[in-house]
């Protein structure tokens, strides 16, 4: 389980996402050599980091690869829609961690703070 923040909804998802692949991979030594362009749709914004962190996993699984970096392109503050380029390298052993499965649902929840933004999510490894 890991819990993320930012001021905003970009940094918050930005965020959530160099989490996930600090327990996927070593991302320190994850060099941001090729890019991904990636579009998420969600319900609303809780349904979209859910849909985003999955799809996340599942490009790890698909096309082999690791991120180091994350930019949030553009996002619907109604939690609609993201486009997002993920900065990264194919995916080594050497450099691996955790093999992640899977978001939950357990207690995962985003939620507006004080100060932006924070999403507390748990993983199925």
């Amino acid at each position: 389980m890991f819990e993320a923040y930012g001021q905003d909804l970009k940094e918050v998802f930005e965020n959530a996402a160099e989490a996930l692949f600090n327990v996927i991979c070593q991302i320190d030594k994850i060099e941001p050599k090729q890019e991904i362009e990636i579009t998420v749709n969600g319900r609303n914004s809780e349904d979209l980091m859910f849909n985003w962190l999955q799809e996340l996993i599942l490009i790890v699984d698909t096309e082999n690869m690791f991120f180091s970096k994350f930019e949030i392109k553009e996002i619907k503050e109604d939690g609609t829609y993201l486009k997002a380029v993920c900065y990264g390298e194919p995916a080594s052993p050497e450099k691996g961690g955790t093999l992640v499965k899977a978001v939950t649902y357990y207690k995962f929840k985003l939620e507006k703070t004080k100060g932006g933004y924070k999403v507390r999510v748990a993983l199925d490894i």
